[in-house]
């Protein structure tokens, strides 16, 4: 009897043992996220980067072929220039001139229809009036029908003003196109070329901007998913927590100092992590402004990801232990190889080549990693254990 009890002990202390040891697929799944999110945040960064260098290229060749032209024509542009000015005004203003005539006539096609349904009801009505009464809802329809119809006129009559003053104020700047263009018309045509060129650059940064700000909304999306694999790792991470502290005194009444449960070394991470991301954050990404006279852009820093990286885990503090408590050296060692395998991933970011080599060193990071977590981790609980046990009365 005693002989199957103490066997009994022994398969439930191996099956909390199984059931601790091992680590939680949670963790995994969200561990390889969270790589997958620093790797796509790494690619978009440098691609942010190319980006931005492009446009600093973009900006000085433009600058560098307007004033080989400059020089060439000399006085000219200067003279031209009220007129291209004016005519890019002009063009502008026939614009929005052409889109409130748009909305006038449209205004003018609702008001149109309106004026038919109230005709068409009172004609029906009329031609049924000796079978139709001419009650409540007939008048409510009437009603409705009428004040559609004021609305739309209303609108006409807006639109009618707007498409007006468009139109004067294209008109003046019409004029003044045809003005410029009398009294400059040598330095325009010389300095044509000078302006087309210009035109061309302008097209060019456009582009590129349009670029620039595709890739940051990219950014933030990938910065967004890498912080919400953060969030969901620190709830595991409480979760497991929460778990060992319901499990502890029953785990020390059956077996005394015992092997302790993994997760105490994920919240130290995740903290770690956390710090990263909001540094992250903190730091941001630099508005991008266009000169469109070509005199200045603004730049942006490649790897700032990394160098946070770099910086927030070598700079992580110790993990949590108590102050009463002594720790040995094999524990500091453990301690230590912890905080240098939670930078591997991003050294190894920063140094592999190949495609194939990377994806092996990390599944051989990964195991280290988990081996290390789970040793530290049990040689924790049982100086708590320990600590327990001495201090409980005999």
């Amino acid at each position: 009897m005693d002989s199957s009890s103490g066997q009994s002990n022994q398969e439930t202390d191996t099956s909390l043992y199984n059931e601790e040891d091992s680590l939680d697929p949670r963790i995994q799944l969200e561990l390889e996220k969270l790589n997958s999110s620093t790797d796509n945040i790494n690619k978009l960064e440098i691609e942010l980067d190319e980006a931005n260098t492009t446009f600093r290229m973009l900006m000085a060749e433009a600058s560098r072929r307007l004033k080989v032209r400059a020089r060439k024509l000399g006085s000219c542009i200067d003279k031209a220039r009220p007129f291209y000015e004016a005519l890019n005004v002009s063009k502008h203003a026939q614009q929005q001139c052409q889109i409130a005539a748009v909305k006038y006539q449209r205004a003018n096609e609702i008001h149109q229809a309106a004026k038919e349904t109230v005709a068409l009801a009172e004609a029906r009505f009329l031609s049924k009036q000796h079978e139709w009464k001419f009650d409540s809802a007939w008048q409510e329809m009437l009603n409705n029908a009428i004040l559609k119809v004021t609305e739309a006129e209303n609108q006409k009559t807006e639109s009618g003003r707007e498409h007006q003053r468009k139109a004067a104020l294209y008109q003046a700047a019409e004029q003044k196109v045809q003005m410029l263009e009398q009294k400059f018309k040598r330095s325009i045509i010389k300095s044509r070329p000078y302006f087309e060129e210009k035109y061309l650059c302008e097209g060019q940064l456009a582009a590129q901007k349009d670029t620039i700000i595709q890739i940051r909304y990219a950014v933030q999306r990938a910065k967004q998913e890498y912080s919400a694999c953060l969030h969901r790792l620190e709830q595991i991470s409480e979760e497991i927590h929460v778990q060992r502290q319901n499990n502890k005194l029953m785990e020390c009444s059956l077996q005394g100092p015992r092997e302790p449960g993994v997760g105490a070394e994920v919240s130290s991470m995740v903290n770690s992590w956390q710090e990263l991301d909001n540094k992250k954050d903190t730091n941001g990404m630099e508005d991008i402004n266009l000169d469109w006279n070509l005199d200045k852009c603004d730049s942006r820093s490649l790897g700032s990801l990394s160098m946070d990286t770099s910086s927030i885990l070598s700079d992580a503090d110790d993990l949590d232990f108590d102050d009463d408590s002594q720790v040995t050296m094999e524990l500091e060692q453990l301690r230590q190889k912890v905080r240098d395998l939670a930078t591997k991933p991003l050294m190894m970011e920063s140094k592999r080549t190949e495609e194939v080599e990377g994806v092996e060193d990390r599944k051989g990071w990964e195991s280290e990693l988990n081996a290390t977590v789970d040793k530290l981790d049990r040689m924790m609980l049982k100086q708590e254990c320990e600590k327990s046990q001495q201090q409980s009365p005999v």
